[in-house]
């Protein structure tokens, strides 16, 4: 709740200010448009989309990757799998997430859904294969702290939050185009006091760039909570297990790295995901490995 709380406070902040510059400015006058409106259109399309995809999250996860969710364990290997997540969940103080497996060879794991107590922990065959079962705790650890934290929830309203002000501003800049870029008798009557050619130019041209500033904050958020999950997993399951699994990861992803992309939007939720130098390191939603095992070197615990 405070987390929901602290996130509806900024974004009502950022609403207030953006309307209280349009109106210092005279904008609302001189471009024929009133902000208040489109204020709240801004907000109600650039919240519909974000909490749509986290409400329809664990139902997308498990379409896109097939995920069987174990119901009744048919082995050993499910069971402990499934008593494993039971424990973590106690320990973090959520409720019991649906556990599921997908096939497919790379070693990944993830966590989604619309809350703390109705989420969905799937790992890939390919993890439970090449991990130790104490380098898988570490992992189901990362992810089950992934889910205590509500990251699913962040996630989606900071995305909320950045698509309201792209649009918001993108909508701004296109009315100042079309006012300087296209005349009067030119411009059709839309319910805006007139809308020309300026105004898509304009309004396409911001959101591209806006568009693109609001990726790098988002992906920065999500490198960031990446070092939260990994020291919570440390904290409910033990520094050696998650350390284990991150060293073993590194390796794997020097030597034969595999990535399933089947379902690009859940790529920020894995256990492991892409790297790289300059605008793709700033574009990556996890930091490098060899980053996330000096955090937890350096964690005291």
């Amino acid at each position: 709740m405070k987390r929901l709380f602290l996130l509806g406070l900024t974004n009502l902040a950022v609403i207030v200010l953006l309307t209280l510059v349009v109106s210092l400015l005279g904008l609302d006058q001189r471009l024929g448009f009133d902000p208040k409106s489109l204020m709240v259109f801004a907000l109600v399309l650039g919240f519909s989309g974000s909490l749509f995809s986290l409400f329809i999250s664990k139902w997308m996860a498990k379409m896109a990757y097939q995920i069987r969710v174990i119901e009744e364990p048919r082995n050993a290997s499910e069971r402990w799998l499934v008593e494993t997540v039971r424990e973590q969940a106690r320990r973090a103080g959520i409720g019991m997430p649906e556990v599921g497996v997908y096939e497919s060879p790379e070693v990944n794991a993830f966590a989604t859904g619309a809350s703390r107590n109705h989420a969905l922990v799937a790992v890939s065959t390919g993890l439970l294969e090449q991990l130790s079962p104490r380098e898988a705790e570490g992992v189901l650890a990362h992810e089950i702290t992934h889910i205590s934290n509500g990251d699913m929830v962040t996630m989606a309203l900071l995305q909320g939050v950045l698509n309201t002000f792209v649009i918001f501003v993108s909508w701004v800049i296109g009315f100042l185009f079309d006012r300087l870029l296209t005349r009067r008798d030119d411009r059709e009557d839309w319910g805006f006091g007139g809308i020309g050619l300026g105004f898509y130019v304009g309004r396409f041209l911001s959101e591209m760039c806006l568009g693109l500033l609001a990726t790098l904050i988002v992906m920065w958020y999500s490198r960031q909570r990446e070092f939260r999950a990994d020291a919570g997993s440390a904290r409910i399951w033990g520094k050696d297990a998650i350390l284990s699994a991150l060293r073993h990861l590194k390796a794997i992803m020097e030597h034969e790295p595999i990535l399933d992309n089947r379902a690009p939007s859940l790529s920020a939720f894995k256990i492991n995901g892409h790297s790289g130098g300059g605008l793709v390191a700033l574009l990556a939603s996890h930091p490098p490995l060899e980053e996330r095992i000096a955090a937890l070197e350096r964690l005291q615990i």
